[in-house]
């Protein structure tokens, strides 16, 4: 469907009234969509209601069922949660109770409703819109109602967000608060790493998921976990001896520590319950190792949500409204899910059928198919932790050896790519050398030979270990091809940013000059400014933009109970905006300027006088973002100075750069899962070059689709020529031509209460879920 306008949009909420509902398991990231689903409610004109308690406040009525204002859901989107409470209902599982919630729906007015929660929530949901018109019948009989009125709402539409930590709804990328889990998990993961390794112990660490792997499976792989037990796929017979002899294996080799995962339904091959003290008795019994276990628990649904999950949460919302506001008795129920970086509209019991079958075959002990039925993205996960989990032997030696540098600013995530790159290389019989400090460094000859026990640990740590540098090959082009010539390196493996896409164009063209440089060269994006052609996500930017977050979460904070204040917070980034963008939709900013999105002096004084509106009323605080090379002129201490003066005797103002603090810090889970993904995926790529341009006793490869950069398009991994992306690229501005994130600008705009034009706003698409459209990886 094309773009809509705006006016039209408005048209349709005027005189229409819906409610939301959270229900089931909270999630962290339910308030996000709770605000976007009101704001956006009462954006289009429509009297928007909160239902607080989930199905038990629906059915109890009164003044659970309460009119939202636009204030309602001010400063909730960094709470974890849900403000509005949930509750799982048994009432509502009854006739009488679906009775009772469909009385106080008609009694307001409410033919629409937006249900977040799980499958069971959503599956409730269906069952409620199937049987309204009877509901409403039977309140005429009973006398309850009046007809003319059960008339006029003789239609319930709903639609559902999926709001639950273990990602086990088929048809959606991610589920709310799965990614915030995450973020629990790894951090508890990455502090008991530094106590097990100062006293040489195993850990046993339980996580969530009784049905579900997901959360063990990707805290195992961007943990770099010894053994991992999860429901989809248990262990063969005798995993007992296979396990110990793993676990002793890794501490020969030199390791201090050892984590075990498990998903608190891990079963065996039979079916038999797995607990975590079966395990830790039996390493402690068979090997003597001083072994501890952790249950998380409830810790992982707790704490704020993730920037992940609140940009996910406000998009998500925002289509609700927008799907609720133009179905017909005709369409179909549908959930609202994310499809690479879209949303996009599921019919809702297409999807819990899917969900079910999964289920279905793990009951049934057809295990590869449950696997399968998850999704392509779970699939790729578990092979890729099997590949790396251990060292297999190469079968043969290949006589290739690739190099592998960072180029650019540190990125996290950097070394995770690292980490999988030098294991599976290895596995593939390949040589594998690291260069410090990029092209640099490759000049002065700073190349060691790397093992696989080299790049242990490295998955969860932050910055470059390797050593990175800006500099670009051509100012030392002849030393560059003299050590690849001296180390005979065939094939280049480069992790940076925007000046690794550029350096490897360099060597790109001057194969006509060097022979030397016909070789496989990749380039993995990793750049906190995801600015790098070819890509929709770069390593690092999702780190970066939950460090800004949380920066400026405490920032807004510190606000709290002082006098009106406005801040200002410049952001890093370049002339690319990404980082301000999605930072500002997390952090519920007030407008973040960008170069992409051109601005005058006009705007900058709309901006004013909205904040000015804004703190003549109960609101004490707002947040104004600038990207750090948005304007030349309008620098960040000119909008400081403009607002202050603007402002003055309504509100003061004040600046923070937040600097560095955006570059640092430990790689977010899904840094460390896409990292070890890219990583993974450029040396199949390489290995497949490799082998297809060996002849005569050497490589030669000089084509343009030898020289690539891998990225995440949509959801396809693909691998992109760096000729073929120059004509997409401004390199003035070391950026892409065109921007998919652009499309966020009017949610943020909307969000933060401006007369912004939607005609530049997508409704989300149909899209069917069938065992075929689950297959394709995300990249997830």
């Amino acid at each position: 469907m094309s773009s809509m306008d705006l006016e039209k949009l408005k048209m349709t909420g005027a005189g229409r009234a819906m409610a939301v509902l959270t229900s089931g398991g909270d999630a962290q990231g339910m308030n996000a969509a709770v605000r976007a689903v009101t704001r956006m409610g009462i954006y289009v004109g429509a009297k928007v209601y909160l239902i607080y308690e989930g199905y038990q406040g629906l059915v109890e009525g009164g003044d659970n069922i309460k009119l939202a204002h636009w204030h309602s859901v001010t400063n909730i989107i960094q709470q974890g949660g849900t403000v509005i409470g949930s509750a799982r209902c048994k009432a509502f599982m009854t006739r009488e109770g679906r009775l009772a919630a469909a009385f106080n729906l008609v009694k307001k007015g409410i033919t629409n409703l937006c249900v977040c929660g799980g499958d069971g929530s959503l599956t409730g949901a269906n069952l409620f819109r199937s049987e309204w018109s009877s509901l409403l019948e039977e309140l005429v009989q009973k006398g309850r109602i009046t007809d003319s009125l059960a008339k006029q709402h003789n239609h319930l539409n709903i639609v559902g967000l999926v709001g639950s930590i273990d990602n086990d709804f088929c048809g959606t990328d991610m589920t709310i608060g799965a990614d915030s889990a995450l973020h629990r998990i790894m951090e508890i993961i990455d502090a008991i790493m530094t106590t097990a390794q100062s006293h040489q112990r195993t850990f046993v660490l339980e996580v969530m998921g009784r049905h579900c792997g997901y959360l063990a499976l990707v805290s195992a792989l961007a943990s770099g976990a010894d053994w991992l037990f999860i429901p989809e796929a248990p262990p063969q017979e005798g995993w007992e001896d296979r396990m110990c002899a793993r676990l002793e294996t890794s501490r020969i080799k030199g390791s201090r520590l050892n984590i075990i995962i498990v998903a608190e339904g891990a079963i065996d091959i039979n079916g038999k319950p797995i607990s975590s003290t079966y395990i830790k008795d039996l390493v402690v019994k068979r090997l003597g190792y001083d072994t501890r276990v952790t249950v998380l628990g409830h810790v992982q649904r707790g704490g704020t949500p993730s920037a992940f999950d609140r940009i996910l949460s406000s998009k998500l919302g925002v289509e609700a409204v927008i799907a609720l506001m133009e179905a017909s008795p005709d369409t179909p129920a549908c959930a609202i899910g994310l499809s690479g970086n879209k949303a996009v509209r599921l019919p809702l019991m297409e999807c819990v059928e899917m969900t079910k079958l999964v289920q279905t075959a793990m009951n049934e002990k057809r295990f590869d198919e449950a696997i399968k039925l998850r999704g392509g993205s779970f699939e790729n996960n578990w092979n890729i932790y099997k590949l790396l989990a251990f060292q297999k032997p190469a079968k043969t030696k290949s006589n290739f050896s690739v190099a592998i540098l960072n180029v650019g600013a540190p990125a996290a995530g950097m070394n995770a790519a690292v980490r999988s790159a030098v294991r599976l290389a290895l596995a593939h019989g390949h040589k594998v050398y690291a260069v410090n400090d990029g092209f640099q460094g490759l000049a002065r000859g700073a190349v060691s030979e790397m093992e696989w026990h080299s790049v242990a640990g490295w998955t969860g740590q932050g910055g470059s270990l390797l050593g990175t540098k800006r500099t670009l090959p051509s100012k030392h082009m002849e030393k560059i091809v003299e050590n690849i010539g001296k180390f005979n390196i065939s094939a280049l493996l480069v992790v940076g940013g925007f000046e690794a896409y550029r350096g490897v164009l360099e060597l790109f063209e001057a194969r006509s000059c060097y022979d030397e440089l016909c070789i496989p060269m990749c380039v993995i994006p990793a750049t906190i400014s995801n600015n790098v052609p070819g890509t929709d996500f770069s390593l690092g930017a999702d780190t970066a933009v939950n460090a800004a977050m949380e920066g400026c979460d405490k920032i807004k904070q510190s606000a709290t109970g002082t006098k009106r204040r406005i801040f200002v917070v410049e952001t890093m980034g370049g002339f690319c905006g990404y980082l301000a963008t999605c930072t500002g939709i997390a952090v519920g900013a007030d407008a973040a300027y960008i170069f992409e999105d051109p601005f005058n002096i006009h705007d900058l004084k709309t901006n004013v006088e909205h904040l000015t509106e804004k703190m003549k009323k109960d609101i004490q605080r707002g947040l104004v973002l600038r990207n750090e090379k948005c304007h030349e002129s309008y620098t960040t201490d000119f909008i400081h100075r403009l607002y202050s003066a603007e402002g003055k005797g309504i509100f003061d103002c004040r600046v923070n750069v937040l600097g560095h603090l955006q570059q640092g810090g430990a790689p977010s889970p899904f840094d460390r899962n896409f990292g070890t993904k890219l990583g993974v995926r450029a040396i199949q790529w390489i290995s497949e070059r490799l082998t297809e341009n060996f002849r005569q006793d050497r490589v030669f490869a000089n084509s343009p689709d030898t020289a690539c950069v891998i990225g995440l398009n949509r959801k396809v991994i693909s691998f992109s020529p760096v000729t073929e992306l120059k004509a997409v690229t401004d390199f003035e501005h070391r950026m892409p031509k065109d921007q998919w994130w652009l499309n966020f600008r009017p949610l943020l705009r909307m969000l933060a209460k401006y007369q912004t034009s939607f005609c530049e706003y997508v409704p989300g698409e149909i899209q069917h879920v069938t065992q075929r459209s689950i297959s394709i990886d995300s990249g997830f």
